[in-house]
């Protein structure tokens, strides 16, 4: 079978990985084209591109996909099958309708629930406690298409982003071989979504990580942990913009004081009260600085018990 394959971030790699070990014939890369990265803002390609090179694998890193010339050329590759994992564009129809049998997606959730650009952050977010993979047909619709596989992961109450994130990975590379196979035997089949199920996940910004501190402390540390690594939730102190790493539930059933008001520092953390609840914080990064944990940071500095996060 022989296939395109259309990813970007890390969390393409395992898929990539994986049809490279299972033998595909794989036609060529399609990726983002190459982008500023880091303080140096220096040209970076993205991760799949990285792969592809490092096997002998061709890579298109098409600037615009909306034009016949990219249809054209994909034809010219006589695939069977596209692949997209996180690829980050929404493919058009004259490009879909290409291979012989469609183009297959791998989504970091259970659909129809969290379509969109940020799938695994938003579940954490919202204290999702269970999420997973689904392997789909793309169709001109924003994640919409009909499913083929599903399998769920369980979401630990102290897991962050990152970490969901590298699991999952891993599990849609699983995912994806399971469905390739089943698609060579004649046992794939395909599931319409529930629309009216359909819940969202809009992209994540850097003002997303704000901390309210009018909310319940379980939301505000899904916020932490649904931001850690990026792009990290945060308050200010003194007009500092602090951001906040790795925090604990210390209470969530009882209105202590006005939000935002540090109740207690010392060098196993900060308690901070919140709408509902206590927040316990751990780790924290005022800029120009690097992260560290409380103890280390007051060793040098003050926190004063009384003031506010803002």
């Amino acid at each position: 079978m022989r296939i395109v394959f259309m990813g970007t971030p890390e969390f393409a790699v395992p898929s990539l990985n994986m049809l490279i070990e299972e033998g595909y014939d794989i036609a060529a890369v399609v990726t983002q084209p190459d982008k500023p990265k880091g303080r140096g803002n220096k040209i970076t390609a993205p991760p799949v591109a990285e792969i592809a090179r490092s096997k002998g694998i061709m890579v298109m890193q098409p600037v615009k996909i909306k034009t016949g010339e990219f249809a054209e050329d994909l034809k010219k590759l006589n695939a069977d099958l596209f692949i997209t994992v996180a690829y980050g564009r929404i493919l058009p129809k004259e490009v879909l309708d290409i291979p012989k049998y469609g183009c297959i997606n791998v989504h970091g959730s259970l659909l129809p629930k969290y379509r969109g650009a940020a799938p695994i952050q938003r579940a954490i977010i919202n204290g999702e406690t269970v999420t997973g993979i689904t392997t789909m047909y793309t169709d001109v619709g924003m994640d919409t298409g009909d499913m083929l596989l599903k399998e769920e992961i369980e979401i630990p109450e102290d897991m962050t982003f990152g970490e969901l994130h590298d699991k999952l990975a891993i599990l849609g590379a699983s995912v994806l071989k399971k469905t390739l196979e089943k698609l060579k035997d004649g046992s794939l089949t395909r599931t319409p979504q529930n629309h009216e199920e359909a819940t969202y996940a809009p992209i994540i910004e850097k003002e997303t990580g704000k901390i309210d501190w009018s909310q319940s402390t379980r939301s505000i540390n899904n916020l932490i942990r649904g931001t850690n690594p990026w792009p990290v939730a945060y308050c200010f102190y003194e007009n500092k913009k602090m951001k906040i790493w790795k925090a604990s539930i210390a209470d969530e059933c009882n209105i202590i004081d006005k939000p935002g008001k540090i109740l207690y520092v010392g060098k196993d953390g900060i308690k901070v009260a919140c709408g509902k609840g206590i927040l316990d914080i751990k780790e924290i990064q005022f800029e120009s600085s690097r992260r560290m944990t409380v103890g280390e940071y007051i060793c040098g500095h003050k926190i004063e018990t009384g003031g506010f996060f803002e």
